[in-house]
């Protein structure tokens, strides 16, 4: 059993996939840095600070009542619309540094395209015109 383990363990789909989890720890900082640290105090600049994480609505009533707290869940929503749209940026210039670096295919010469069929029946045309009567 623990050499099939081994075996598991050693296989590529598995060692890629720890690899792509601990880079998405990893990216999955960077992005809620950026997003917390610098996107979201240029938005409150423009939105005068909003915060919906206090709205909330009591489900009965006193102090321990419990609550609805749907502010939470708009600013979730918030958030991953901001998030979303980081990952979608930093995504499009990876992709073009990456068409950059490995240089963009030259396009192909095309042939010259050769004659339309009405060109053809043009041309048939005024030869049969030009044709003397025998």
């Amino acid at each position: 059993m623990i050499k099939e383990f081994k075996e598991f363990i050693a296989k590529g789909n598995v060692m890629d996939m720890a690899v792509g989890i601990i880079i998405g720890a990893a990216f999955t900082a960077i992005v809620t840095s950026l997003v917390d640290d610098l996107i979201n105090p240029i938005i409150s600049l423009f939105t005068g600070g909003i915060d919906f994480s206090s709205l909330k609505l009591a489900l009965g009533e006193g102090d321990n009542a419990a609550t609805f707290n749907y502010g939470n869940f708009i600013m979730a929503v918030i958030n991953f619309l901001i998030v979303a749209w980081v990952v979608f940026l930093l995504v499009k210039a990876v992709n073009r540094a990456k068409t950059v670096a490995m240089g963009e295919p030259e396009a192909a010469e095309e042939a010259p395209a050769g004659p339309t069929t009405e060109d053809l029946l043009v041309q048939i045309r005024d030869e049969l015109r030009n044709r003397p009567n025998a």
